[in-house]
């Protein structure tokens, strides 16, 4: 994607220093402005992009609202150890959430948020490759492809009619049975009975985001970026049609030609007192997951070497160098519940020990929870909000796919912002 030379140089700052945030800065960097990054944390990459799933899923994205969702509600609003949970509150907003995300599982609207991340997902992984070319970073990336596993000939047959969605939209896909499974990867074999199929995606990806997000850091201090690490953004102050300045909780006045909001679940709590509107254009709801990182095995055919998910447990699975990173479920949640549950933990490792018996030391497991940005529809939200400040700008929303969406979102946010000095 072309982004403009901003002229006169122009400030941006960024408010998050998670993949999103900091994958923006990069490109704002790249385009010639001058970049602020700011976040709570004390350190980058220690919120949702800390030890997410790991998978770049760039040809596998059906959106979480889907028409198939309408059969199981009674089981993911009653069953305690249903992967995908939904705990309603006494909140408006998540109420509000609610609704719209049911009014999205249609098959109409699926098949236009499939498309629209399947582009995005695209132009991410081209932003990516170039990042990996031009700094030779180190984050244990591999490109050894993913396999989707079915449980049952229906959950199959519904994933072989999203694969043929996915062909027309240019993924590379195919069906594979339980033997063509193990010949892709041979530590499946005592899995192999259980599986009614697989959809095999071979140009698929897996790198270590948090890695990402230290090297980004470092590569953009070097080029002169300023991070303001530990300072929470509490108020976005607007005056003329535009933000004036960000208020820390510090007393600081952050001031700036054009503000990034980055902060995944925590953005639509600073854009409320802008107003309704603007906080319901980014309409994000926190949706909890669950990761361990393990030591994995060094014998033979014991732990994967290609990514694999577990569709029917919603579990997936990635080789990060010398370790097995296992990762799933989704809670409906607010944006400050950070607990991490001992017995979901659990449940990742019965499966790890299901699925790939030998496949690490599940014993020395360190366990995560982190708070992926979800949207109604799947779709993240990017680029000026409507009617908002002429300066205030959006990379959040991107749900269970912000590592894969990242690089992508971030060149389309850069040159919307890059007209502001055109």
């Amino acid at each position: 994607m072309h982004i403009p030379e901003p002229s006169p140089r122009l400030h941006v700052c960024v408010l998050g220093a998670g993949i999103a945030g900091l994958a923006a800065a990069w490109e704002l960097v790249r385009a010639g402005m001058t970049v602020t990054v700011v976040d709570r944390a004390t350190g980058t990459g220690q919120g949702t992009s800390g030890a997410n799933g790991a998978q770049l899923s760039y040809a596998y994205v059906q959106p979480l609202a889907d028409p198939s969702l309408w059969l199981q509600l009674p089981e993911l609003l009653l069953a305690r150890d249903s992967p995908l949970t939904l705990r309603l509150r006494l909140d408006p907003w998540q109420w509000a959430w609610g609704l719209r995300f049911l009014a999205a599982c249609r098959a109409s609207v699926s098949r236009r948020s499939t498309e629209a991340l399947l582009q995005l997902a695209g132009e991410s992984r081209a932003g990516f490759d170039a990042f990996l070319r031009e700094e030779r970073i180190a984050c244990d990336f591999s490109a050894t492809g993913k396999l989707v596993l079915y449980a049952s000939e229906e959950s199959f047959a519904s994933a072989r009619r999203q694969m043929a969605l996915q062909r027309q939209l240019g993924s590379v896909q195919q069906a594979l049975t339980p033997a063509q499974c193990v010949q892709v990867e041979p530590a499946l074999q005592h899995y192999a009975p259980r599986i009614a199929g697989a959809i095999h995606t071979p140009g698929e990806c897996a790198a270590d985001c948090h890695k990402v997000c230290l090297e980004l850091e470092r590569v953009l201090r070097e080029r002169g970026v300023q991070f303001l690490l530990g300072e929470q953004a509490t108020a976005l102050v607007e005056g003329g049609g535009r933000i004036a300045y960000v208020q820390t909780a510090r007393g600081m006045r952050l001031q700036a030609d054009a503000f990034l909001l980055a902060l995944g679940t925590d953005s639509p709590a600073l854009l409320r007192p802008l107003g309704l509107g603007a906080a319901w254009q980014v309409p994000v709801q926190a949706l909890k997951g669950y990761s361990f990182t393990a030591p994995a095995s060094a014998l033979p055919s014991t732990a994967p070497r290609v990514n694999v998910t577990d569709a029917a447990r919603k579990v997936v699975f990635a080789r990060l160098g010398d370790r097995l990173r296992v990762a799933g479920m989704a809670e409906l949640t607010h944006a400050q519940d950070w607990a991490i549950d001992p017995r979901r933990i659990a449940s990742l490792q019965a499966t790890a020990q299901d699925v790939f018996p030998g496949g690490g030391d599940y014993r020395a497991a360190q366990p995560w929870a982190g708070l992926r940005p979800a949207t109604p529809t799947g779709t993240p939200v990017l680029g000026r909000l409507h009617g908002g400040p002429a300066n205030l700008f959006a990379s959040t929303g991107h749900g269970a796919l912000g590592f894969t969406l990242a690089f992508g979102s971030a060149q389309r946010v850069a040159a919307q912002i890059a007209r502001l000095g055109g």
